[in-house]
């Protein structure tokens, strides 16, 4: 049984908008809902009247009214949302006009700046009449390679404004990968910065930009915003100007929010891309503002008074995530540079300086706090913190129980998941339910979400393919370039048909919170047993030497065995008590079953710019096939490590 490591006290739970919104449903419909569970059950079975619960109680700001809540169509994906409703997402983001503080923007170098709401609408609608003024009107796609900055959030919400498509990588994609991306989809403007700063050094980026543009034909303006020099020089770069020149010679002209139906595009995502070209993922105005209020107003519990802040850069949805949180009218913090600046602690330093209530990280870098031997209950006061949000990998229970040992006792840790394809989650956090360690408190309210086994049977306590069995708002409008749609259908629908399968295997506990226990396509698979990659992750991040690993499964002698490679801190070597050390550990907190057949020590683990292991790529490394895209690893160089390795021949 998973041990209870925190519980809402009275206070919380009575004021939390999910109480609220409990409440308000239980007075329209008659009903009494006992549990979230029940909640749940009913969100699920009345898809109708929840959505249009969600819609008012987040106050959706819409010029027309819909007709109807939904239409089912003839398959998952062709359910139409809110008929007859027009809106503008970027209105929805800018509804507070005031002096109340939006945006803190900070970076690694120590620079800080904050726009208020009235600053951040005054620079909206400049941006927005310049850039009709180039000719950018409604469909079209404007792209940004950019840090995570204030610019980038202008420069997204005055696209929206117009109807305009944003799609956004960040500046550490290589040309190639930049261009696997944006040639796919012709933008007219490209935004970009002078360069950026990581990990204290400063790196310029108009090469990479030049090289860019001269690829994209259909570009008609390139925008460069000065972050590293004033005085850059832009005169080799096509049709480039400097972000505040146009702002300067931009017409006047008020702020018009493009009215337009509830499914018109508003971004493309991107896929890794590490098994081909990245698949270009279109994702609606209208779902995605009604999926982020869902999750921020009744799973995060944020409030006006909020501080929110996530580590994230403009190539991971997680920044799509992030900035809906103006729709809540709360003040975002934005950050651009390493997580572990600082000596480790530049971002737990901005908690206190910047008031931060809720901090959303990655499970990655609360593992690399502890392994650093960081308390920050210590030496950090955290009064405002009363939330932790962790995405991108399973949190393992080793990172639960640092988070309320030495950080802080009295917040709500909530590990997520969903992914670039909902551009949300399937399952969140909670801000009335316990934590329990190693669990994911809850599946979000109307998603329609179970676990499958391979016969297609929903099942519980057991491991499965995570699966959603009804339509959902944020489901992608489809593919760009995928008229048939029938890479759209391969990519979801193929296993289970007319189910989307997420590729994520995964548990429903005896809480009803959720483990994900890895993706369904890394899943390891020795003697015929399944095994989750993270099941072995959770027991090797106990072991204090291994600050970093992957596990992946080799074929031999007519089965798989279980290979697992680690990185450990600063000189230390692999040998045979380390070993056994880490063997005995997986063996007595899993099974026989999750002991690896080889342990072995390497210098680094290939990533993808967003941070994730690229277990497939090992994989593939490792049995002498080639990755297909490399451009889309941060360090695409750490796959040598795992070539022709005689360690692996015997």
């Amino acid at each position: 049984m998973a041990q209870c490591l925190w519980q809402a006290p009275p206070s919380r739970i009575a004021n939390a908008k999910l109480t609220q919104f409990q409440h308000k449903i239980e007075a329209e419909n008659g009903a009494s809902f006992a549990s979230y569970d029940a909640l749940y059950t009913w969100s699920i079975d009345c898809p109708d009247l929840f959505w249009a619960a969600v819609w008012e109680f987040c106050g959706v700001r819409s010029s027309a009214p819909y007709r109807s809540v939904i239409r089912a169509g003839k398959s998952f994906s062709d359910t139409i949302w809110f008929e007859g409703a027009k809106l503008n997402y970027a209105e929805n983001l800018l509804r507070r006009r005031d002096d109340k503080t939006a945006i803190v923007s900070l970076l690694e170098n120590g620079q800080r700046r904050s726009l208020s709401y009235a600053q951040l609408y005054k620079q909206v609608e400049q941006l927005a009449a310049a850039l009709r003024a180039q000719g950018v009107s409604s469909g079209d796609r404007v792209a940004g390679i950019m840090p995570n900055i204030p610019e980038a959030l202008i420069a997204m919400l005055a696209t929206a404004s117009i109807g305009a498509i944003w799609s956004s990588c960040s500046p550490d994609f290589g040309s190639q990968g930049i261009l696997d991306r944006f040639a796919q989809i012709q933008p007219k403007v490209l935004f970009c910065s002078d360069g950026y700063y990581y990990n204290g050094k400063t790196i310029h980026s108009l090469d990479i930009v030049k090289s860019v543009a001269d690829s994209i034909p259909e570009l008609k303006k390139i925008v460069v915003v000065a972050l590293i020099s004033e005085s850059s020089d832009i005169s080799a770069i096509e049709d480039a100007t400097h972000y505040s020149d146009l702002l300067a010679n931009a017409p006047l002209s008020p702020l018009v929010f493009e009215q337009l139906p509830f499914d018109h595009p508003l971004y493309i995502l991107y896929s890794s891309g590490t098994t081909g070209v990245p698949k270009c993922i279109v994702h609606s105005a209208g779902g995605t503002l009604l999926q982020h209020l869902k999750e921020h107003a009744l799973h995060t519990d944020i409030q006006t008074d909020d501080v929110l802040f996530y580590y994230t850069t403009c190539g991971w949805m997680m920044w799509n995530w992030l900035v809906s949180g103006l729709a809540n009218e709360c003040t975002l913090v934005l950050y651009d540079g390493s997580p572990l600046a600082g000596n480790n602690t530049l971002l737990l330093d901005a908690i206190d300086q910047e008031g931060i209530s809720v901090f959303g990280t990655s499970a990655r870098y609360i593992a690399s706090l502890e392994k650093a031997g960081i308390t920050p209950r210590e030496s950090h006061s955290l009064a405002s913190l009363k939330t932790i949000l962790s995405t991108g990998s399973p949190l393992s229970d080793e990172s639960f129980n640092y988070v309320y040992r030495d950080i802080k006792t009295d917040v709500c840790l909530s590990s997520i998941s969903g992914g670039t394809d909902i551009v949300s989650c399937f399952v969140l956090g909670n801000p009335l339910l316990p934590v329990y360690s190693g669990e994911i408190q809850c599946r979000g309210l109307g998603m329609a979400v179970e676990i499958w086994n391979d016969d297609g049977k929903a099942v519980y306590q057991e491991k499965g393919e995570l699966v959603c069995t009804a339509p959902f708002p944020s489901c992608p409008v489809g593919f760009w370039n995928d008229a048939s749609g029938e890479k759209f259908h391969d990519a979801y629908f193929a296993t289970f048909p007319g189910i989307w399968a997420h590729s994520d295997y995964a548990e429903i506990t005896v809480n009803n919170g959720v483990i994900i226990h890895g993706r369904s396509d890394a899943v390891l698979n020795p003697g015929g047993v399944r095994i989750g990659t993270a099941e072995i992750y959770r027991q090797v991040a106990k072991v204090e030497q291994v600050i970093d690993s992957v596990v992946v499964g080799q074929d031999w002698q007519n089965d798989v065995r279980v290979i697992l490679f680690v990185v450990l801190a600063e000189g230390i070597s692999l040998n045979d008590e380390l070993i056994k050390t880490i063997k005995t550990t997986i063996r007595s907190n899993a099974t026989p079953r999750h002991v690896p057949a080889k342990v072995l020590q390497v210098p680094d683990i290939p990533r993808t710019i967003s941070g994730k292991t690229v277990e497939l790529a090992v994989r593939e490394t490792l049995h002498g096939r080639a990755v297909k895209n490399t451009d889309a690893l941060a360090n695409p160089e750490a796959l040598g490590y795992f070539k022709d390795l005689q360690e692996l021949q015997n």
